[in-house]
């Protein structure tokens, strides 16, 4: 368990640690959608299949791969701040990736109608808004 911890951020309190999880993991999402189209069909899951058109999502490859390329860069700006938390402008960039994302997927369900409410899309909005929500809620315990 020792050798496992050296390589945890440094600080006290579970956000640095949170940070890292949602960056390794957005690390794996990228990859993904650069080897298959699955999984981010479950995100932009577009309109309700129906019998004339059974496969309604919006997603092509080129789309999944900007979508990875996207999702790599918050994952190292996320990454970043795991490890350098308590200075201002990098706290503040995790942060504002955050909000970026839940705007993102917002529009794309209430204004463009690329995905629906469900599993795909229920994971991003939760982890975004609860991390904006964390890290406004704690920001004087990193920064200082």
């Amino acid at each position: 368990m020792e050798h496992v911890s050296s390589y945890l951020p440094p600080f006290q309190g579970l956000l640095p640690k949170w940070l890292l999880l949602v960056a390794v993991t957005s690390i794996g999402n990228s990859i993904q959608s650069y080897s298959t189209l699955k999984f981010t069909k479950r995100v932009y899951s577009g309109v309700s299949p129906t019998p004339t058109n059974p496969t309604a999502s919006p997603v092509t490859p080129l789309s999944a791969r900007t979508f990875g390329t996207w999702t790599f860069i918050t994952s190292l700006v996320r990454l970043y701040a795991a490890y350098h938390i308590t200075e201002p402008a990098i706290y503040e960039l995790a942060l504002w990736s955050f909000v970026v994302a839940f705007g993102h997927f917002a529009s794309e369900w209430l204004v463009y109608g690329t995905t629906r409410w469900g599993a795909g899309l229920a994971g991003p909005v939760c982890v975004s808004v609860g991390s904006m929500v964390w890290m406004v809620s704690v920001w004087g315990d990193y920064v200082k």
